[in-house]
């Protein structure tokens, strides 16, 4: 798939990162040098990923291949489709008011809270005990 012309965009969600090359031939989604299937096994990780291609009807018709780092499966999920989301934005400015108006072009910019000292995570403390 090298020297062909590809738009490229970086989608992200709590500590995943998904680098999306999309290509406008019609293929596959190839993440990480894998179908998409066998990284993503559950059906609900795959419709995540593939809803803003549902949204603008270019299911199957364009391939796209992904490197994903960081994060769990939901995450990574998430990431691939914010960067999906992204490159079909760069290719075709029209997908645009569609893809905002369903949210996917907006970062979840939800993290993990950090632990705080004197307590046993972020906020939980140890048991009072009055007496």
């Amino acid at each position: 798939m090298e020297n062909k012309q590809y738009h490229y965009a970086t989608g992200k969600r709590k500590t995943s990162i998904a680098r999306v090359k999309l290509y406008t031939e019609s293929g596959s989604i190839v993440v990480n040098g894998k179908p998409m299937e066998e990284i993503f096994g559950w059906a609900t990780w795959r419709e995540i990923v593939t809803e803003p291609l549902k949204l603008t009807d270019l299911n199957g018709k364009v391939s796209i291949v992904a490197k994903l780092s960081g994060g769990g499966v939901v995450s990574q999920a998430g990431a691939l489709r914010h960067g999906i989301a992204k490159a079909l934005q760069i290719a075709d400015p029209s997908l645009r008011a569609p893809l905002k108006k369903a949210g996917f072009l907006t970062r979840d910019s939800r993290e993990k809270e950090r632990k705080k000292y004197g307590l046993v995570r972020a906020r939980k403390a140890k048991q009072f005990s009055k007496r």
